[in-house]
């Protein structure tokens, strides 16, 4: 049986109704007891959003414009070391020599690869990231974009005065005929029109967003392209002194940077002779000295078969040949010596590239190394200045021009093993083992020009025959160059349309009035300032028979004067004759 609280003493399912009848009517008759005194209850927690929901936000914050600005900012700030610091890629004679003089601080660097920046792994991630962040920011918006230009226009709001450009006035049309001539007048100015429910909504200037749009899918596309060129690419720099030809082999190339996907068999077969280069300077004022010119003189066959064509390599005008680009880097000298060993048979017989020291008037220096020599090898340390004059206190020779003027070159022996037999590698512009395995000729220095000969203590000879001249070329050859300047073109003209167009609408209501008149209420909303094509629209709108002051029906005019003790007329609409109003968003 049950209480008159209705719990049940045998069920339990009735003692648990019971239960709760308790607590419905300890409610209703307040004797329930406070909140403080009860024993709290179990809160539900909630649940989480799980793997996949923190995906979906991820996706969300790595796809917002915000991010992708972060990353566009890391990635130059990214390349910012690769711009200060020597990279492997271009420079590893450099890196080596950075290593060598900073001892702390350039193993931490090296471990960052600050000098091997652009082919880092978190160069790469960071570059990867904007380039998915602006195609999962970009591609969307351009469907979205789409799907609004097939739209139907938005539908007129209820208050037209409200709109920040506005006009009302009466007409002797009928809203048919007013709205007929409101989607002419609204086409022929290249809106998109819609007529329906007594109004003619029209809008246009779709032609920004899509300049914003092209801007953001051009910088995907110049991102594509770059990492198309880095890809597939190479760039190698060779030095090529007068006289002598370059075969576009790997084995020829001084330095060579390949592309990550390239392979040896895509080097175009051709080749380049340098006959001869010219360079013209300043000879009188402070910019004496300071070059002015540039002239290489080249012959090139595209292929083993293809006629040989000439070309002058200057500044900013390189070669285009088999598919790659050949720009003229820089000069030096090259002398050319004579060396006969101790039992008088020609040794070497060559031209030796320089390198300079002092970029202003070109001293360089360089080395002649003779590894044939018998029964000793013989090696030659130089110094070369162009055009050799005592300085100002005469104790030392220094160069006064850069051109070939009165070129001489000093010259110091060594006799020894050079180490070419060893196996090691050796830089061409550096003695290796001085004072180990190579040693010094004692009275073996020597101050050579043009046509002179220098006999080497303990047997051997070097003769400085005469004075030539190398430039150093870069071939390139980067297959994303077309597409990135493509790109960088609809980029700078996709931003120049998203500033000069913006977006208008235009909406034309038209209401039978009362005497058989017709209420025309027009409104218009730029994205940004308004524009004076609203009162053009008006103005064609109306027409000349509907001009403000021609009759009694614009409500602008005003009403004849009344005397005193006259009740004072009410105030105009603000929506009257008015051609701007306050710049609020409408409200639909």
């Amino acid at each position: 049986m049950t209480d008159y609280q209705g719990t049940e003493t045998t069920d339990t399912t009735g003692a648990a109704t019971g239960t709760a009848d308790t607590a419905d009517t300890a409610d209703a008759s307040g004797t329930r007891a406070p909140a403080a005194r009860q024993a709290p209850g179990e809160t539900p927690r909630p649940a989480g959003i799980g793997p996949l929901g923190w995906l979906r936000w991820a996706w969300r914050q790595l796809t917002t414009m915000r991010t992708a600005l972060i990353l566009l900012f890391l990635v130059a700030l990214g390349a910012v070391p690769g711009s200060i610091l020597p990279q492997r890629g271009q420079a590893p004679e450099q890196v080596a020599a950075y290593l060598e003089d900073h001892k702390t601080a350039g193993p931490w660097l090296d471990r960052l690869s600050m000098f091997d920046v652009f082919a880092a792994p978190w160069f790469a991630a960071i570059y990867i990231l904007l380039f998915v962040s602006l195609a999962g920011c970009v591609i969307p918006r351009a469907f979205q974009h789409y799907r609004s230009m097939r739209a139907r226009p938005p539908a007129a709001p209820r208050n037209l005065g409200r709109l920040p450009q506005s006009a009302k006035y009466e007409t002797d049309a009928s809203p048919e005929d007013v709205l007929a001539e409101a989607r002419e007048v609204l086409r022929g100015r290249r809106f998109r029109v819609d007529v329906a429910g007594g109004a003619a909504s029209a809008e246009k200037g779709y032609l920004g967003e899509t300049g914003n749009l092209l801007f953001h899918v051009s910088l995907l596309a110049l991102l594509f392209a770059l990492g198309l060129g880095n890809l597939f690419g190479y760039q190698g720099n060779v030095l090529l002194t007068e006289g002598k030809t370059f075969a576009n082999s790997l084995s020829l190339y001084d330095q060579f940077t390949p592309g990550r996907a390239f392979e040896d068999g895509e080097l175009a077969p051709f080749t380049l002779t340098l006959d001869d280069f010219k360079a013209e300077y300043e000879t009188e004022g402070d910019k004496r000295g300071q070059a002015t010119a540039f002239n290489a003189d080249i012959r090139y066959r595209s292929g083993p078969d293809a006629a040989e064509k000439p070309y002058d390599l200057r500044i900013n005008h390189p070669l285009n040949v088999g598919g790659a680009k050949v720009y003229l880097l820089g000069h030096g000298y090259a002398p050319v010596f004579t060396v006969r060993d101790a039992e008088g048979d020609i040794a070497f017989q060559d031209s030796v590239p320089f390198l300079e020291m002092e970029p202003r008037n070109l001293t360089s220096e360089g080395v002649i190394k003779v590894p044939d020599a018998q029964p000793d090898q013989l090696a030659f340390y130089g110094i070369l200045w162009p055009t050799a004059m005592a300085s100002q206190d005469g104790k030392q020779i220094v160069s006064g021009f850069p051109a070939p003027l009165r070129p001489v070159v000093t010259i110091t022996s060594f006799k020894g093993d050079i180490g070419l037999d060893s196996g090691t590698p050796q830089s061409v512009y550096k003695l290796e083992g001085v004072g180990e395995t190579l040693h010094p000729v004692k009275d073996g220095q020597k101050l050579l020009e043009p046509g002179e000969t220098f006999d080497v203590p303990g047997g051997g000879s070097i003769t400085f025959d005469g004075l030539r001249q190398y430039v150093t070329l870069s071939v390139n050859r980067d297959p994303g160059r077309i597409p990135a300047l493509v790109a960088a073109i609809l980029a700078v003209l996709g931003v120049a349309t998203s500033f000069m167009v913006r977006r208008r609408r235009v909406w034309v209501r038209a209401s039978a009035a009362e005497g058989g008149r017709t209420v025309v209420e027009v409104g218009g909303l730029t994205l940004g300032n308004p524009t004076p094509e609203f009162d053009e629209i008006v103005t064609a709108l109306r027409g000349p028979q509907d001009e403000p002051g021609d009759g009694p029906d614009d409500e602008s005019d005003e009403g004849p004067d009344e005397g005193p003790g006259s009740e004072p007329e009410s105030e105009p609409e603000p929506d009257a004759d008015r051609g701007s109003g306050p710049a609020t968003e409408p409200k639909e």
